[in-house]
C-alpha cells in the first residue's frame, strides 16, 4: 500500500504549529471560576481528597474561591502540593479527583477541579505576603539529588521546617519532568520555571546544576557531609525494544525527543522527518505527531 498522498509535502505553517501548541486548557474567568464553584457540593467526606494523590483538602479551597478568598484558596493547594500549578494543568484528574467528584453522573459532570485548581494558584496576589514563611534555623543541612517535581517539593518542606537545602541536579535547569517531559501545549509560557522560581522565594535553597550523581558527586561524599540525603532522581529513560535497529540513525526514544522539543525555541526548525513511524499510541506519540 502506498502512504505517499497521505503525507503533506510541506511542513505545517508557523501558525498552524503555534496553534498546536497553545494552551490546551485556558484558565477560567473569573465569572466562570465562581461558576464553577458552585457547583461544588462542599461534601464532609469528600471522596475527591480521598483520590487526590497529594491529599489537597478540595471542597475547602473551593468554597474559598467561591467566597472570595483567592489567597487562602491558593494557600490551601499550595499547603498540601508546593507544584499544585502545574499539576492542576498536567494530573489525569479524569481518572482521580474528578471522576470521584460525587456529581459525576451519568446526568451531569464533574466539578471542574483541576481548571479551579488552576485558577487558584494562577490568580496569587503578588502584593499579598508570600504564603509561606521559613521556621527557626535548625543548623541542619540536607542534599537532595534531582531537581524534579520530587525533590523540589522535598526541599520547599523542608526550607519551611528551617533546614538548609541544596539539591544537586544532573541538567542545566531545574523541573525535572515538567521542565523536560511534559507536552508544551500542557505547560505553556515556561510555567515550569516560573513555578520554580516561585518555590525558591522561600529561601535556604541552593541549587547545584550539571552535578550527576556517580559522576561529579558520590552518594558516600554526600552522607560524610550532609545531615540527611534525599534521592530524586526521576525516571530518566525509557524501555528499550530490543530489536535489531533500535540504535540505528533516525530512531529516538520518546524521552530525548520531548526533551529536545521541550527546549526548542523555533519549533519550525525541529528536525522532523517526511516520512515518520511512531511505535506506541500513548501521550508521547501524540507530542510527536503535533510538531508535523
Amino acid at each position: 500500500m502506498n502512504f505517499t498522498n497521505d503525507i503533506k509535502s510541506e511542513r505545517l505553517l508557523d501558525v498552524e504549529i503555534i496553534t498546536n501548541f497553545t494552551d490546551i486548557s485556558p484558565i477560567l474567568t473569573e465569572k466562570q471560576a465562581l461558576a464553577a464553584s458552585e457547583r461544588c457540593l462542599f461534601c464532609h467526606d469528600a471522596p475527591c481528597i480521598n483520590a487526590c494523590p497529594t491529599a489537597i483538602d478540595i471542597p475547602l479551597f473551593i468554597r474559598k474561591i467561591n467566597s472570595g478568598n483567592l489567597h487562602g484558596a491558593t494557600k490551601e493547594v499550595l499547603s498540601a502540593n508546593i507544584l499544585g500549578g502545574s499539576c492542576a494543568r498536567v494530573c489525569p484528574e479524569e481518572t482521580l479527583c474528578e471522576q470521584a467528584c460525587v456529581r459525576n453522573t451519568h446526568e451531569e459532570a464533574p466539578v471542574e477541579i483541576a481548571r479551579l485548581q488552576r485558577y487558584a494558584v494562577d490568580n496569587l496576589d503578588p502584593l499579598m505576603p508570600h504564603p509561606f514563611v521559613r521556621s527557626k534555623e535548625t543548623n541542619k543541612h540536607i542534599a537532595i539529588i534531582g531537581a524534579g517535581p520530587a525533590g523540589l517539593a522535598c526541599a520547599h518542606q523542608l526550607a519551611v521546617n528551617g533546614h538548609q537545602v541544596t539539591i544537586f541536579e544532573a541538567a542545566p535547569k531545574s523541573g525535572g519532568l515538567n521542565e523536560y517531559g511534559i507536552a508544551q501545549y500542557k505547560l505553556v509560557d515556561d510555567y515550569a520555571q516560573k513555578e520554580v522560581n516561585f518555590l525558591l522565594k522561600i529561601g535556604g535553597i541552593n541549587i547545584q546544576y550539571d552535578h550527576a550523581l556517580g559522576k561529579d558527586i558520590s552518594l558516600l561524599q554526600l552522607r560524610e557531609t550532609y545531615d540527611a540525603v534525599f534521592i530524586a532522581i526521576g525516571m530518566n529513560a525509557v524501555n528499550k525494544l530490543n530489536i535489531p535497529g533500535e540504535t540505528a540513525a533516525g530512531v529516538e526514544d520518546a524521552v530525548a525527543y520531548i526533551r529536545t522539543l521541550r527546549q526548542e525555541k523555533n519549533l519550525a526548525a525541529l528536525p522532523v522527518g517526511r516520512r515518520v513511524v511512531v511505535i506506541g499510541g500513548g501521550d508521547d506519540s501524540h507530542r510527536y505527531c503535533s510538531t508535523e
